[in-house]
């Protein structure tokens, strides 16, 4: 079951935990069974991607003699491409919604469907995020400006994981969704480590392991695309990342790493970086504002331990990597004043952000570990404290 609801003391609360189904495997798209979903899909992703993944999935939808309509979602998940794509559902009647593509093409194929209706089988073609697994959608601007995200009421019906369809997408997509999944421990330890409810503190543990899986099996899965232990990284990004965020809900999911990203987006330099490689810069900076704000030693180790780690894989370290280091002061101070809007989540952070402090942040990811951090004549410890304590031990071990 997707769903788990229990009574509380202002209600009934439902957590979207996971899909219905998920069908994992090589060649899992050739065997999945679709018909049970309805007759009429539309099938929703970016035209490469459609053009990529027709010849494998039509001989499925002709087998099971399902009537088909194809439909790109660009230019973004934004209103005007749902407004085109329900005008589409309206002219095939469609009965069911198969969103095919990366987390863009995910989130349109899941808010369409939500707003329709209908039910949704995701296919990710790549390991760079676990949108495939979430009942969450972002949207964007038409020129890819982040607006905002909508939660939605379940996570998908069907998820179909085939790790052959995953291994032709380039590398680098998988690289970035490690990044992604990483983030889940820095932000969740953060906005939710000291919490006492059983559910936030499975996905704060669960966000840790994973943390600990990629940080020992990335190098060794992209030395062999399609390998064992490669599967167990996809599983990861795109599988045990969407867990996470189903335990967790809203309170487990994000901080200051994807705040970053999102005020990123707003600069149009920023569109060829992925998702995941944006968000891997904001872990740093995370990092980097918990080291100037609040004097954290342990935030300091642990934003170099992850620097090295950026390097043997080929995360992003600096707004020079994302190929930003020639925008302008104006662009920056942009970025910085979206990142610290009033309802942004960086505001989870246990200390006040403001967009100078993170200018300066976001300027100085690599910079040595400076003499005195970490001594503090307040005597607070922040309610980073105990996750930083665990990140220092886990990644030392």
């Amino acid at each position: 079951m997707s769903n788990v609801s229990s009574l509380t003391a202002t209600g009934s609360l439902t957590l979207t935990v996971a899909p219905a189904q998920v069908v994992r495997g090589n060649l899992a798209l050739e065997n999945v069974d679709l018909a049970r979903m309805g007759n009429r899909p539309l099938v929703v992703g970016g035209d490469r991607t459609l053009a990529v993944v027709h010849p494998r999935l039509q001989p499925a939808i002709a087998c099971q003699q399902l009537s088909a309509a194809w439909a790109s979602y660009s230019p973004d998940c934004s209103e005007d491409s749902l407004a085109m794509l329900r005008s589409q559902i309206e002219q095939h009647q469609a009965d069911f919604i198969i969103g095919v593509g990366g987390g863009k093409a995910l989130d349109t194929a899941k808010l369409l469907a939500h707003q329709c209706h209908l039910p949704i089988v995701t296919i990710p073609t790549s390991g760079a995020t676990c949108a495939a697994w979430t009942a969450l959608s972002n949207v964007y601007s038409p020129q890819g400006a982040f607006l905002y995200d909508v939660p939605l009421d379940r996570c998908p019906d069907l998820l179909v994981l085939d790790y052959s369809l995953i291994q032709t997408a380039p590398q680098r997509t998988l690289v970035a969704g490690i990044g992604d999944a990483l983030a889940k421990w820095y932000e969740a330890s953060v906005s939710s480590g000291t919490s006492e409810q059983t559910l936030i503190i499975a996905a704060v543990q669960q966000a840790r392991i994973l943390r600990d899986i990629l940080f020992q099996k990335s190098a060794d899965a992209l030395k062999e695309p399609g390998g064992e232990v490669w599967r167990e990284v996809v599983d990861a990004t795109v599988l045990l990342a969407g867990v996470i965020g189903g335990l967790g809900g809203a309170q487990c999911r994000t901080v200051a790493a994807h705040a970053v990203h999102n005020g990123l987006t707003h600069i149009p330099a920023a569109h060829d970086a992925l998702h995941g490689e944006k968000v891997a810069y904001g872990i740093l900076v995370q990092l980097r504002l918990e080291e100037m704000v609040q004097g954290n030693q342990l935030a300091a180790t642990a934003r170099q331990q992850l620097l090295k780690f950026y390097a043997e894989i080929g995360l992003p370290q600096t707004l020079d990597d994302l190929a930003l280091g020639n925008i302008t002061l104006k662009e920056l101070r942009q970025a910085a004043e979206i990142a610290c809007n009033p309802n942004s989540d960086i505001h989870r952070l246990p200390f006040k952000v403001v967009p100078e402090q993170l200018m300066a942040a976001m300027v100085s990811t690599t910079t040595p570990i400076e003499s005195g951090v970490g001594r503090r004549g307040d005597g607070e410890t922040g309610r980073r404290g105990e996750g930083s304590r665990r990140v220092e031990e886990q990644v030392s071990a």
